[in-house]
């Protein structure tokens, strides 16, 4: 992946993990702090920057393959995905990876396809329940 890729002006274009649609990231700051973009369609999220290493570091941890669980911030996630860690009181964060409320949910569907164009994890492309692994 080109180094210039992941700002505004040439933002990443990826595929979430079923490959059936296309959205955008780049990263920003706001409030002092880094944040990724997220543009799916005109629905624009935001999550933290950190999430990047800090779900890696996990992964690593975890040393197998996880369920990615993506779901809506209004729905509960699986419990022991990629989701449900993205929103637990006991990751790095404290709570939510996701920053824009009402849009917090969906971390399993688009900070993975980020982390694979990275070279960071391996991320499944079937049509439902797929997982992810650190790289």
């Amino acid at each position: 992946m080109a180094t210039e890729s992941g700002t505004k002006e040439n933002p990443w274009k990826l595929k979430t993990p079923p490959q059936t649609s296309e959205y955008e990231m780049y990263m920003d700051e706001k409030d002092g702090k880094e944040i990724l973009v997220c543009t799916v369609g005109k629905t624009v999220l935001y999550y933290d920057y950190r999430c990047i290493g800090d779900l890696h570091a996990m992964l690593k941890r975890h040393g197998d393959w996880m369920e990615l669980g993506s779901a809506d911030e209004q729905k509960p996630a699986k419990e022991g995905t990629v989701e449900a860690w993205g929103r637990s009181a006991d990751n790095p964060a404290g709570g939510w990876y996701g920053l824009k409320k009402g849009y917090r949910g969906r971390f399993g569907m688009y900070i993975p396809p980020l982390m694979e164009a990275l070279g960071l994890a391996e991320v499944e492309h079937h049509p439902r329940n797929n997982r992810m692994r650190a790289l």
